[in-house]
Formats: structure tokens, C-alpha cells, sequence
């Protein structure tokens, strides 16, 4: 196993944790934002399109980093980008270019989580990401001390329901890039070998799926990511609805608890299989969303809190799991494709088909007003989808030796 120097760690850490952090400063609350601004409900829905979106734009990214420039100064450029976007849609009042510069925000946004987590990869032992990714979630559950400090300390009532989020997200991107350029140089490992239009696509990557229990894992995945990213889009809009007070504090209770998941995943990868580790994973989605039911069914709010605390076990889990798997299977020339794979085909893919069956189908046949749903039959359909996954992963996936001898 390779070691590394404490102040290496420190470094990579650090970068995690801003990587992290930028985004649900903004993206949290952007929904009930959205929602002051227009009457219409279908830019909360496009909204929820977002992270997919940016996401479709991660293989190329990340291709640029496996062949033509050091991660490190892709890393930068893009939080510098999304950083000047933040800036123009908090001067903006109209929903449409609110939008689009979003849109720009997330294109270069959401591809630095996969070549922040190939950075890490290619200077800490696999084994070590997880205390490295853990500081990613500390910085995503810090975030919402910003909206807290501006509504407690400072009297802005209406923080989370303004343009301040963009100036905060900004704020935080332009810090990135600037923390970006302070990390180890990761040269790009392909610079110089023939390409190919798969390669200028970014799709290289696609070929870890010829191994078989990767390709079931990938499907596992994309079907757990409909409820997943289901409740990443809209839990702020239905604790909006169940009139909760700090919507973005509580909906980061469950990236604070992710903290602790994620400290234990090293123990957990010595003590046991990767696929118990995955079943879990799984399991813990599963029960989630029958918590979510029961709020919905029962009014009961201490039911919604468990949801959402036991967001650190899924997400720790499942996502950096496969990132890991990925990590194992993928040759160095595709360390950022095979990141970028995984986070399009759940934050990408995953996303879209989420908001489609959700966002344009079921929330819709469930409105009873024009800021009012009943929650009750779309956490259901979550809850059936989880099940599904659990049950399909169990009966078919059969993990490598290696990821268990590790």
C-alpha cells in the first residue's frame, strides 16, 4: 500500500471539503428560490434537471484531464468558471436567465467531483479515500452554516429564499480555485496516445464494462439513482411544504451524519465483503423511503428526520463503492473517465430519469394546489424502486476477489 505524507493528506482534504461545499451552498434552496421569483411550477421541476445536465458534461471533462492538462489546473478553471456564472445569476431577477446561467454553472461544476476524487486517487492509497472523501462531506453539511449564520446572526429571514445563495456560491467557488492550484501536480496519464472520437466524447471509460459484474453494478446503480437523486432535487421543496424552518440546515443533517459513514468504511472494508457492504448501502436507501412514507402518511416529522440522517450511510456506500470499484478495474489513462463514468451514470443519467418519472409525471398527478403536493404515492414509488435495486443487486452481482483482499 502506498504512503503519503501527512501534509499531502492535509492538502487533498481541504480541497475535498471546498469541493464539496460549493455546490449545496447555492443548489440546496435554489428551488424555493425559484419559486418567489415565477408561479410557474415547471422551472422547480427544470431546476431538478440541473445536476444531470452538468453532469452529461463530465466524460469530456474529465477526458481533458486524462490527456491534455494536469487535473489540478482543470480543477481551478472550473470552480473560476462556475464561480463567475454564480456571480451573473445573482445580478439576475427573470427565471430564464436565472436558468441558464445555472445551467453553465453545473456544466463545469458537476465534472470536479469526479476530477477532485482522481486526484485523490493518484496521490493517497485507495484505502485512505474515504478519510479524504469524509472531508467532502463535512463540506457539504458546513455549507448550511452559512444560511444559519445569515438568518440567526444577521437577521436575513429570507437568505434561502434570495439571490444571496449565488453570491455565497460564488464566494466559495472562487476560493476553490484558488485552493485547487495548492494541490500535488496529477499530469495527464494519456497526453500524447492516439485518439479516437470515443476518446474526444469521453466515453473510453465505457469499457469497463466488459466486465460483467461491473456492468450489473452500473445497473444496480443507474436504478437506485431514480429515488436517490429523487431526493436530492426535491427534499427541499417538500420540507419547504411540511413547513420546516431551516430547510437547508436539516437537509444537510444527513451529509453531517455521512461524516461518521464514511470514517467507518475502511473498518467496514476490513471486517467485510464489499457486497455486504453494498447490500447496506442499499438497505439503508430502502429503509429511507419507507420512512418517508410513513411521514407522509402519518404527519409524523420525527420519520422525515430519519430519512434524512441516514443519507451519509447510502450515499458513503453505494456512490463511493462504485467509485472504488471503478478505482480497482480502471488502468491509470482512465483514472478521471472511469470517476466521470461513475458520476454521470448517477448523477447524470440517474438524474434524468428521476425528474422524468417524478418531476413530469408523478408530482404533477399529485398537486392539490399550486405550492401544495401529497407526498404520500411518490415516496412509495421510491420506496418500491429501492427494494428493487436491494433485490436485483443480492440475486445477480458477485464482487471481485480483490475488492475484498485489498
Amino acid at each position: 500500500m502506498r504512503e503519503m505524507k501527512s501534509g499531502k493528506m492535509i492538502r487533498l482534504m481541504v480541497m475535498m471539503f471546498i469541493q464539496n461545499m460549493m455546490f449545496p451552498v447555492w443548489f440546496t434552496t435554489v428551488c424555493p428560490y425559484v419559486s418567489t421569483l415565477s408561479e410557474d411550477s415547471l422551472w422547480v421541476v427544470l431546476c431538478g434537471l440541473l445536476i444531470g445536465i452538468g453532469m452529461l458534461a463530465s466524460p469530456v471533462v474529465c477526458m481533458v484531464a486524462d490527456r491534455f492538462l494536469d487535473s489540478v489546473k482543470v480543477l481551478a478553471l472550473c470552480n473560476l468558471l462556475s464561480a463567475g456564472a454564480l456571480a451573473v445569476a445573482a445580478l439576475m431577477t427573470d427565471p430564464a436567465w436565472i436558468y441558464s446561467c445555472l445551467v453553465v454553472v453545473t456544466v463545469f461544476q458537476m465534472p470536479t467531483w469526479s476530477v477532485a476524487a482522481a486526484i485523490a486517487m493518484a496521490h493517497a492509497p485507495t484505502r485512505s479515500f474515504p478519510y479524504i472523501r469524509a472531508c467532502g462531506s463535512i463540506g457539504w453539511a458546513c455549507s448550511a452554516v452559512i444560511s444559519v449564520v445569515a438568518i440567526k446572526f444577521f437577521g436575513i429571514a429570507d437568505f434561502e429564499r434570495s439571490n444571496l445563495i449565488f453570491w455565497a456560491g460564488a464566494a466559495v467557488a472562487l476560493m476553490g480555485a484558488v485552493i485547487a492550484l495548492m494541490m500535488p501536480s496529477t499530469p495527464p496519464k494519456a497526453k500524447g496516445t492516439p485518439m479516437s472520437v470515443a476518446d474526444a466524447l469521453g466515453l473510453r471509460a465505457l469499457v469497463l464494462l466488459k466486465d460483467r459484474q461491473f456492468c450489473i453494478l452500473s445497473g444496480v446503480l443507474l436504478l437506485a439513482m431514480i429515488p436517490l437523486q429523487w431526493y436530492m432535487n426535491y427534499c427541499s421543496v417538500y420540507l419547504d411544504e411540511v413547513k420546516f424552518t431551516y430547510l437547508s440546515a436539516t437537509y444537510n443533517l444527513g451529509t453531517a451524519a455521512e461524516l461518521g459513514f464514511m470514517l467507518l468504511l475502511p473498518l467496514m472494508f476490513k471486517k467485510m465483503s464489499f457486497k455486504s457492504i453494498m447490500l447496506i448501502g442499499l438497505g439503508a436507501l430502502v429503509f429511507r423511503y419507507a420512512c418517508f412514507s410513513a411521514a407522509a402518511i402519518s404527519g409524523i416529522r420525527a420519520f422525515d428526520l430519519g430519512a434524512i440522517l441516514i443519507h451519509g450511510l447510502i450515499f458513503g456506500i453505494v456512490i463511493v463503492g462504485v467509485q472504488l470499484h471503478a478505482a480497482e478495474l480502471a488502468p491509470p489513462e482512465l483514472r478521471n473517465q472511469a470517476q466521470g463514468y461513475v458520476m454521470t451514470l448517477s448523477a447524470g443519467v440517474g438524474n434524468l430519469l428521476s425528474v422524468a418519472l417524478f418531476g413530469f409525471l408523478v408530482l404533477p398527478l399529485f398537486k392539490v394546489s399550486d405550492k401544495q403536493h401529497d407526498w404520500t404515492v411518490p415516496y412509495l414509488i421510491s420506496f418500491g424502486l429501492a427494494v428493487l435495486a436491494m433485490i436485483l443487486f443480492a440475486v445477480l452481482y458477485k464482487a471481485p476477489k480483490k475488492l475484498d483482499n485489498k
